[in-house]
């Protein structure tokens, strides 16, 4: 009777556990959504599913996968998960916040929630702040608090396999890397072009509006220059925080100068199709400030003075003609407006 009993039991457990399953079901809910309704998950070009969001912002549906990391998109946001057939997964977050206010549950949530917190603690410790105007000191300070930030997830994510850690780790070293070489940049702007120093000069580049203009023409008021150019991604992506900065401090004593350096690029290495593409984008976005075209593209003499290679770039010169800042943080950056206060504009 005994015998019979524990069979039964084995076979009961053994029903229950079944054949693995061929797929991964995937669930969640996004506060919030974003008006698409819609959930895309995919792996480059391997692989794409579209999952349809509710209007309460659940959403679950089964994908068949070949185990691995796979990216999503909401609206405008992205992430990243690990998937594997046979597993039950799902996420919560919020539009607003996407990646901040992320969490996942159900199967391998640690590998997830490990390589998501990972990222995010690169947010609180390289500050825009630190970028815009972080000394070596500050850097080395906040370096040193990353990875021990990193330290503590590993401490708490022991389960997460040690190839997965592994690959974290030379991510984690890279992220230093890259702050290191970019901080080191502009260090080495700052002791080319020290504050107080004269700037390089431009003499008579053409004025959108009509005319040309000099640097000397703009002695007496402090100058944000925008160095930019139509083709450039995230030189078009300050455009709107600049003009808020433009009206915040419309009035003042300083002037909004931005200098295209558009010679082609973008046009097919046409100068005159670049000439006209600069002109159409001023219009279009209705571009405040003052809008000057340099007169030989990254070759201008104040350009290569200023040893500009890689845009938008912003400088700061003061009303004597004077660099206040030769890498001045961008109008998206807060500090910029705690550095015009701070001058008194």
């Amino acid at each position: 009777m005994k015998r019979l009993l524990i069979l039964c039991i084995a076979a009961t457990l053994f029903a229950c556990k079944g054949e693995p399953k061929d797929y991964v079901t995937l669930s969640g809910k996004i506060e919030n959504p974003d008006a698409s309704k819609t959930l895309k998950i995919f792996q480059g070009k391997n692989y794409e599913k579209t999952i349809t969001i509710n209007d309460d912002g659940t959403f679950k549906d089964t994908l068949k996968v070949v185990e691995g990391d796979y990216n999503f998109q909401h609206g405008k946001e992205y992430g990243q998960i690990y998937l594997k057939n046979d597993n039950t997964s799902s996420f919560e977050t919020d539009y607003n916040s996407f990646i901040d206010s992320m969490t996942f549950k159900g199967d391998d949530s640690d590998i997830n929630n490990f390589s998501l917190k990972s990222f995010l603690i690169s947010k609180d410790h390289f500050t825009e702040s630190l970028i815009a105007t972080g000394t070596k000191e500050d850097v080395d300070k906040a370096i040193e608090g990353y990875k021990s930030a990193y330290e503590d997830i590993k401490n708490k994510y022991t389960d997460v396999d040690s190839t997965r850690v592994s690959i974290m780790d030379q991510n984690i070293e890279k992220t230093v890397q890259q702050l290191n070489q970019f901080m080191g940049s502009k260090f080495a702007t700052q002791d080319a072009f020290p504050k107080g120093s004269p700037s390089p000069n431009f003499v008579d580049y053409e004025n959108y509006a009509g005319g040309d203009m000099s640097l000397s023409d703009f002695k007496g008021k402090y100058v944000y220059f925008d160095i930019w150019a139509t083709w450039c991604g995230p030189c078009i992506r300050e455009i709107p925080s600049l003009k808020k900065v433009e009206e915040q401090f419309k009035g003042k004593n300083i002037e909004f100068v931005s200098i295209s350096v558009d010679e082609g690029r973008g046009y097919k290495g046409d100068k005159a199709a670049a000439y006209e593409g600069w002109k159409k984008m001023v219009a279009d976005k209705e571009l405040g400030g003052i809008q000057l075209m340099a007169d030989n593209g990254f070759n201008s003499e104040f350009v290569r003075n200023y040893k500009i290679n890689g845009i938008p770039r912003f400088i700061l010169v003061d009303p004597d003609g004077n660099i206040v800042s030769a890498d001045a943080p961008r109008p998206s950056n807060p500090a910029l407006v705690e550095l015009f206060k701070e001058l008194g504009i």
